[in-house]
């Protein structure tokens, strides 16, 4: 691996994390976010089990649609 070679990965995967905080920051003002129906909360006490089920399936097919596109080119 040249030195370009290495300077092009680390481009590429300092723009990965720009991407995912830009992400992340957004994410915060989506109130539905992480509220859908099919998202499954039990609280039971001081126990609180959480999982985002209905967010996780959305969020899978967006990025398969996502990266089906980019191979596309």
């Amino acid at each position: 691996m040249s030195l370009a070679d290495l300077g092009k990965l680390l481009i590429g995967v300092g723009f990965l994390l720009v991407v995912i905080g830009a992400v992340l920051m957004l994410a915060g003002r989506l109130p539905w976010l992480g509220r859908l129906p099919g998202d499954i909360s039990i609280q039971r006490g001081q126990w609180t089990f959480y999982f985002p089920l209905a967010t996780s399936i959305i969020v899978s097919l967006l990025l398969t649609l996502v990266f089906w596109l980019i191979n596309r080119r």
